[in-house]
């Protein structure tokens, strides 16, 4: 029963005085570049996280928007009583349509509205809605190219750490003349640490990644979606006949 415990006791400190051992005989520039992945890990850990919470917040936002603009009878009502949902992007496109739709109702006509618009009118209207999806996307998928960059920068990074461990430990030994295991060994396993170090970041990386940009194309989806079934609404409500 003991057993496990015994054995992860046992190489646990092991590991550790390897990997402090690899570390000491490592060069400066695999250091060096060692570091800088732990920076990039540190900042595409903090991308996947924020935008996974940003995501997560955006797609309830949108459901309960939905939801109340549902029972809406007019596709003005939202607007009138001045319903804020700060970032819900379904609220962010119903608003920057619904302000471009007030305007053109508005226009020569006093203090109060007209009942219709006319088909030139309504095009800007589309106009804007479609801006409004084209930012509203573009800003759920601002941070992403930090992890895109991740993903394909760092594994060469560590190759690149690893060729120069490699190249100077062969320098080191042919300045010794005598190739043994225990004079080559230690640089290139120390050579081979940022390779690792590089898959590291560079394998959750990925996958987080994928799972954003699957999220964003679902997003972006409904808000194409949605900005159609708003001009959809917007044609029946006050679309001219003329």
């Amino acid at each position: 029963m003991n057993a496990p415990i015994v054995f992860a006791q046992a190489v646990g400190p092991s590991n550790q005085a390897e990997l402090i051992y690899i570390w000491n005989q490592a060069t400066s520039e695999g250091k060096a570049i060692i570091l800088c992945l732990v920076i990039f890990s540190i900042m595409a850990w903090s991308v996947m996280i924020t935008k996974a919470l940003q995501m997560r917040r955006a797609r309830k936002l949108n459901q309960y928007f939905t939801a109340e603009f549902s029972t809406q009878k007019h596709v003005l009502d939202m607007f009138d009583r001045r319903i804020q949902a700060e970032g819900c992007p379904f609220f962010v496109v119903y608003q920057a349509g619904s302000v471009e739709l007030d305007a053109r109702l508005k226009a020569d006509a006093g203090e109060g509205r007209k009942s219709q618009v006319s088909l030139k009118s309504l095009e800007h209207v589309k106009r804007r809605l479609e801006n409004a999806v084209a930012q509203e996307s573009l800003r759920l998928e601002a941070g992403l190219v930090l992890l895109a960059i991740a993903v394909s920068g760092a594994p060469f990074l560590g190759l690149l750490g690893t060729v120069w461990g490699v190249m100077s430990t062969f320098g080191h030994v042919a300045q010794q003349g005598s190739a043994t295991l225990s004079t080559m060994a230690p640089g290139v396993a120390a050579a081979l640490s940022t390779t690792v170090a590089g898959l590291l970041v560079a394998i959750p990386s990925m996958f987080g990644y994928n799972w954003l940009v699957h999220t964003l194309r679902t997003l972006t989806v409904g808000l194409d979606n949605f900005a159609q079934e708003l001009v959809s609404k917007m044609e029946t409500e006050y679309l001219s006949d003329e």
